[in-house]
């Protein structure tokens, strides 16, 4: 980072960031050079978003403006209570498909019903998100686990590619699932548009060349890196310019090639949908809430990636608070679902945005931009945004993460294939809740068959280890167990059974030793589980021992009658314990 980054830097590193914009006028740490900074990023994100948000507003099935409006009042919203200097909220390729996969079983996507039950489901994912903020349950999202979201990531990316096909080859697909849309696909091959395909397989070819070949060679004609990227990623913008040049000047829609038309000029007027039919509502919670988690659970972990960056913290409560605010004021303003997007993010942060005022003028830029701009993309083909579109999210489409998991953990893989599939077959809803419930399952199977070790001494050391990983020494008297996972209803009788067994193999054990170090949390079947051993083994006069039992669940054992009925000791560690069973003095 650059000292004089650093200087602007160092009055952040406090609250004040983490609370928003608020925290930087009370506590006063704003400056001229803050300024320049952010102007400066919210300047070239607004540039990328006038692209992206026309895009992603197609993508969702509503009309082009929409994407504008999602772009204003939302990232204002955010700049006013979010904490993150970074983070650019605004509409996105997933929120944008978790829309169209919600709304176009109800109403036909473009209608104004349609239109109406957007603005319902981005008002309902703010009120979902603020509850979540006011309760304090931004854990639900802990729940998408890193294969599972991997995984409906990569699919809905797959899902986004092949619908965004009908706008580079004019063929019509249907919407639904993968094999629904492959059959469509398919069965209109015979109808592609040749001017279309022509035009939108070029953008995206100058689309794919600009992401990948344009930095070095801008920087092979002398331009700093960090400016060559950031020209790079306006290659979309310039894109849009120049096809829209192409189309008007050739008059390319009266060769059928599809174009954005007249886009309304003026904002929208902010009012809340004049019918709200209860038992739509009811349809649309549960789709609310999954747009809800899903976006809050990325935008955290974008905003939390940048702030480490620059030694800065994300206040998670206040980013649920921020982005419930700012999909209240899509729904105020005519618009759909937003969270934070990663591209403009790394556009943001590369551009040299700090505070959230960042986030304030990229509103005010692309406010600007419905004034002023939406005149001037009358002949903008439709076939540059799908083009976008399919640049943007084809990254997203990972194999390697499946192969990863199935080296290091198979439960994982399993987690993973399950989401993928299921999107893919079953849609996005049914898709994530099936990943949601593998990724449960090989939670419980993992807890309900908990790993227990019996350890011996290292040779020479105090240290006790596991005998089938280390050369130990053992004393046939004295059977030490370790337990490595929490003691919960799950797991208690399998760790119960687990003793038993290993007693029963070992007639001449008089002491059993229960190493606790790897024991986090106690229930009540827990301390249950060990009354019951501890009455079982005095029945076989063997005594039973404690060792390393962490503070929290001693505290727990302490209110329990088990440790004034324990036939053996409670031990500091598994050393001492030893020592004194074999009436050997311990080492200093």
């Amino acid at each position: 980072m650059k000292e004089t980054e650093q200087a602007w830097l160092r009055p952040l590193q406090g609250n004040a960031m983490q609370q928003g914009l608020w925290g930087l006028i009370k506590h006063r740490r704003y400056s001229w050079a803050l300024l320049r900074q952010d102007s400066t990023a919210a300047l070239l994100v607004s540039l990328l978003l006038i692209p992206q948000s026309l895009a992603y507003a197609l993508l969702a099935g509503l009309p082009l403006q929409t994407g504008l409006y999602a772009s204003i009042l939302p990232a204002i919203v955010y700049a006013l209570v979010g904490s993150s200097g970074v983070l650019a909220v605004g509409p996105v390729a997933i929120t944008s498909l978790l829309t169209f996969s919600a709304l176009s079983p109800l109403a036909a996507p473009g209608s104004s019903e349609y239109l109406s039950l957007a603005i319902i489901l981005a008002l309902m994912s703010g009120v979902c998100l603020m509850l979540m903020s006011l309760l304090r349950m931004g854990f639900l999202a802990n729940f998408l686990s890193h294969p599972v979201m991997s995984g409906f990531i990569s699919a809905s990316a797959l899902i986004i590619v092949i619908s965004q096909l009908k706008g580079v080859t004019g063929i019509p697909l249907t919407s639904g699932t993968l094999p629904q849309m492959l059959a469509s696909l398919y069965q209109g091959l015979s109808l592609w548009h040749g001017p279309t395909l022509l035009l939108g397989v070029g953008c995206m070819l100058l689309l794919y060349w600009g992401r990948r070949f344009l930095t070095p060679q801008l920087m092979a004609l002398g331009l700093a890196a960090d400016r060559a990227q950031l020209i790079a990623r306006m290659a979309p913008m310039l894109l849009l310019i120049g096809s829209t040049l192409l189309v008007a000047s050739l008059q390319l829609d009266q060769q059928g090639i599809q174009i954005v038309g007249a886009l309304p000029l003026g904002f929208p007027d902010l009012a809340l949908p004049s019918q709200l039919d209860p038992q739509q509502l009811l349809l649309l919670l549960p789709l609310a809430l999954m747009i809800s988690l899903i976006g809050f659970a990325e935008s955290v972990a974008i905003a939390r990636t940048f702030a480490a960056k620059r030694r800065q913290q994300v206040n998670s409560n206040r980013e649920l608070m921020g982005l419930g605010l700012a999909n209240l004021a899509a729904g105020f303003s005519a618009s759909f679902p937003v969270t934070g997007g990663l591209s403009r993010s790394v556009v943001n942060y590369d551009a040299g945005a700090v505070t959230p005022v960042a986030s304030l003028l990229t509103g005010i830029g692309m406010a600007l931009a419905l004034l002023f701009l939406t005149g001037w993309l009358y002949y903008l083909p439709q076939a540059l945004l799908s083009a976008v579109i399919l640049i943007a999210v084809s990254s997203l489409v990972q194999w390697r993460p499946f192969v990863q998991f199935w080296r290091y953990s198979r439960s994982d893989a399993w987690s993973w294939l399950i989401t993928f599939a299921g999107v893919l077959l079953l849609g996005l809803e049914w898709g994530l809740l099936a990943g949601i419930l593998a990724s449960l399952g090989a939670w419980l199977a993992k807890n309900t068959k908990p790993h227990v070790a019996i350890v011996g001494r290292v040779p020479e050391t105090e240290h006790y280890r596991n005998t089938e990983r280390y050369q130990v020494e053992l004393h046939p008297q004295i059977l030490s167990l370790r337990i490595d996972e929490s003691l919960m209803f799950a797991n208690a009788q399998e760790v119960e059974q687990r003793v038993l067994n290993e007693i029963s193999k070992r007639p001449e054990v008089e002491h059993v030793i229960l190493m606790g170090s790897g024991i986090n949390h106690i229930d009540a079947s827990g301390v249950e589980m060990l009354e019951q051993l501890n009455q079982l083994l005095g029945e076989q006069s063997i005594q039973l021992h404690l060792s390393e039992i962490k503070g929290p669940v001693l505290d727990r054992l302490k209110l329990s009658p088990l440790l004034p009925q324990l036939s053996g000791q409670l031990f500091l560690t598994q050393h001492q314990a030893m020592q004194h069973l074999l009436n050997k003095p311990e080492s200093s």
